[in-house]
Order: C-alpha cells, then sequence, then structure tokens
C-alpha cells in the first residue's frame, strides 16, 4: 500500500503488487516508507542535497548522474538518476526515481533497467566524439572533485539520449519524465507535515482498515 492513488501504467504489465515491467525490460515500482526520510537535506536545500547524495551514492558504489528538486502532485520531492555496477557481471543498471518526503515518511516512484550482453557501447560512442580528455569530468556536485564510486562523465547526458533509444538509461530517463505528470497522491499524506531534514518526526498514522483492491488506480489504459 502506498499513498499513490494514480499513476498511468500504459505499456506496462503488472508482476507483483506494486511492481510492473514493460516490453523493453523497464521495471516500475512504487513504495511507502513510514520512516523519517533519510535524505541529507529537505528538497529546496539544493546543494546539501545533491552533495550528500552524491557521496551516499559513492559509498555504496554508484554514481549519481543527476538530482533535480521538484514535485510531485505538488508536493515537495526530489528526482534522483543513478547508475551502479551490476553484481557478479560487466555491465550497469539505471534507476530514476521520484522520492516525496514528508516529516515522518515518504513515497517513492522508481523506474530500473539493466545494460544486456552488449555493453559500453555508448560510453565508447562518446568518449571517440568528445575526445577522452573531455569525456570524463569532475562530480558537479563534489566540488570540483571526484567522489569514488562510479565515475561521473558527459555520456550520461540527456542530450545523447536520442542517439542511444534502446540504452537503459534513455528508457528510464524518458519513462519517468512520462510518468511524472500522472502520479496522484492522497490528500491525506499531502496534508502531511513537510520534511525538515531535522529531528525524527512522528510517523504517520496507519489505516485501520485494508485498502479496497481499488484504491491504486490505473490511469491511461
Amino acid at each position: 500500500m502506498t499513498p499513490i492513488t494514480g499513476l498511468d501504467l500504459t505499456g506496462f504489465t503488472e508482476r507483483e503488487p506494486g511492481v510492473w515491467t514493460d516490453t523493453a525490460g523497464v521495471v516500475l515500482s512504487v513504495h511507502f516508507f513510514p520512516l523519517v526520510p533519510d535524505l541529507p537535506a529537505p528538497p529546496h536545500e539544493t546543494d546539501r542535497l545533491r552533495a550528500g547524495l552524491a557521496r551516499n551514492v559513492a559509498a555504496a558504489g554508484g554514481g549519481l548522474i543527476e538530482a533535480v528538486p521538484g514535485a510531485v502532485d505538488g508536493v515537495p520531492a526530489v528526482r534522483q538518476l543513478v547508475k551502479v555496477p551490476l553484481p557478479g557481471r560487466r555491465g550497469q543498471a539505471f534507476l530514476a526515481s521520484w522520492t516525496v518526503p514528508r516529516a515522518g515518511c515518504s513515497t517513492v516512484v522508481k523506474v530500473q533497467a539493466a545494460e544486456g550482453a552488449t555493453t559500453g557501447m555508448r560510453e565508447a560512442v562518446v568518449m571517440a566524439e568528445v575526445g577522452p580528455a573531455d569525456y570524463f569530468r569532475p562530480h558537479p556536485y563534489a566540488g570540483g572533485g571526484q567522489l569514488g564510486g562510479l565515475p561521473y562523465h558527459v555520456g550520461d547526458d540527456e542530450r545523447w539520449d536520442a542517439r542511444f533509444p534502446g540504452h537503459p538509461l534513455t528508457l528510464v530517463r524518458a519513462a519517468l519524465h512520462r510518468i511524472t505528470p500522472t502520479v496522484t497522491l492522497d490528500e491525506r499524506f499531502k496534508a502531511l507535515p513537510p520534511f525538515g531534514g531535522q529531528a525524527p518526526a512522528p510517523q504517520a498514522p496507519t489505516p485501520q482498515a485494508p485498502p479496497r483492491r481499488g484504491w491504486f488506480r490505473r490511469g491511461g489504459a
């Protein structure tokens, strides 16, 4: 159960409650966490939020491609695009998500996809075009330095997506862009106190009755 009451699932097939996939291998999932969000700062503190998220992702061995404050159904949120190494084999997985934090809980919409047998083609083509010297860049959220984890480079820029329409990074970025305007949130969740990045606040109240099967509405189909 999540406070998400509407979401356009066109093209997706349900695999289990809260998880859908499409024919390109993109996995869409929704989540609710009845805990104080672990974000390093509230969405409006952009620099502190980005720096903290970048450090956290790098410490886990991945790389934060971007973190962008915004809103989902009018509620302040942060959009993240992350890459992580695939365990046990070459290649990367890409995760695009919105985290919508409130004072004592959060909800997340996430899309993810992984590279298949062919890996590194996008990176190789872009590096050949821009040159090795201009390919790797200091992480923009690290004050001109490096963070460890997967390196930051221009091959992940959105401007290359049209050249690589089937790449998992292109797919998850496009899927989240398409889905975002269709997300609607329960009014009780929207009315909760905002996340301030301070001391833990009381958790959201737990509904006494289980949700009806139709509580999560499929739209756009």
